[in-house]
């Protein structure tokens, strides 16, 4: 399929939407990406690798803003092709990745299409696989083979926000707690040692646990300690010896991993319980206090209709904050639609975010 990237990035959601991405089969959509950029926009640099499409300019100008969204979506639920309809008298567009994060991606190709005088230089970031595990995405590519392409003042990421910046991420920490026991038959319960009873005490103190709220840069962002899993059990008759329970604390953005590892580690001291941290990815700040972002912030701000607060949940902006760039969730899209089979955005929205960072981009603030 031919992309327009000069059509009404409506029109270009309702494209991209119909080329089918799920995740590990984003090779069409990369093509047309890829081809649509070095044929419709001037002044860029364009590079592949794999199914991860990379295009800047280069024109001296004191700043570099970075775009970056993924081409990938969840598996198909019969939303592909998309459609338009009205509801409640505004228009809206239904389809397999509307929302996440396609007409992100809309608005970034458009917006590089028909940007003549950019205030800043740009960099164009599209890639695969951000929907399954994390060491398939396709910024590690970029990271172990082009990292310089990351360098920016600021970067955006298209994922749904409402249209709203959504600021920084949480963090996030797996921990499974396991325990043994002593097998037996549950008739003669007293000859065993009850491994899943174990799991009592930590059980206890995460119905207990309250969890904190912090202000950062005038984002609320809310902590949550929860368990998510639990494992044990052998058969209707026999007292189990091994039981496990995985616990997922959200943490605001001011700790580190290790800081949160230990704070979880102090929740469950003294319980007689293996602890093994599973999986951890650290949380990204607002830096909404730098220059480059404090000028996003005012365009949104400006608009009326958006504003700014915390992204709870991790997105690949801690990617960047790794590298200590200011980095923001900036999209159209209800956030909780994502991966419904109803998912759908608000063309009005679509519109809005174009807008909104076609101001930015342009300097006029």
């Amino acid at each position: 399929m031919t992309l327009d990237l000069y059509a009404d990035p409506v029109a270009l959601t309702a494209a991209l939407v119909d080329i089918p991405s799920v995740s590990r089969e984003e090779a069409a959509i990369t093509d047309a990406v890829e081809t649509a950029l070095r044929t419709q926009t001037s002044g860029f640099e364009v590079v592949r690798r794999g199914n991860v499409v990379l295009a800047r300019t280069d024109r001296g100008l004191p700043t570099r803003v970075v775009l970056a969204g993924h081409l990938d979506t969840v598996p198909i639920a019969d939303n592909v092709p998309g459609r338009f309809t009205v509801e409640n008298g505004s228009e809206v567009f239904y389809g397999c990745g509307s929302v996440d994060m396609k007409s992100g991606d809309a608005v970034f190709l458009h917006l590089a299409a028909t940007i003549a005088e950019p205030a800043h230089d740009l960099t164009l970031i599209f890639y695969d696989c951000e929907e399954i595990a994390a060491e398939f995405n396709g910024l590690n590519i970029v990271e172990r083979e082009l990292p310089e392409w990351l360098d920016a003042d600021l970067a955006i990421l298209g994922e749904p926000s409402g249209g709203w910046i959504e600021a920084g991420c949480q963090g996030t920490l797996r921990v499974r707690l396991s325990t043994a026991g002593v097998r037996a038959h549950s008739a003669r319960a007293w000859l065993g040692d009850n491994a899943v009873h174990r799991l009592a005490p930590a059980l206890t103190r995460l119905s207990e646990y309250r969890a904190r709220a912090v202000d950062i840069d005038g984002c609320l962002y809310r902590e949550g300690l929860s368990a998510v899993r639990i494992e044990g059990g052998v058969a209707g008759n026999v007292v189990p010896d091994a039981a496990a329970v995985e616990v997922n604390f959200r943490f605001a953005p001011d700790r580190t991993v290790e800081q949160a590892t230990e704070h979880v580690r102090e929740v469950f001291a003294g319980l007689e319980l293996e602890f093994t941290v599973t999986d951890a990815a650290p949380g990204a700040l607002p830096g909404l206090t730098a220059p480059a972002a404090k000028g996003l912030a005012d365009v949104v701000r400006a608009h009326g209709s958006a504003g700014i607060r915390a992204k709870y949940g991790w997105t690949d902006v801690s990617r960047f904050a790794a590298r200590g760039i200011p980095a923001v969730n900036f999209g159209p899209g209800d956030p909780n639609l994502a991966h419904k089979r109803d998912e759908h955005v608000p063309l009005a929205q679509i519109t809005a975010v174009t807008e909104m960072l076609r101001a930015y981009l342009e300097g006029n603030q």
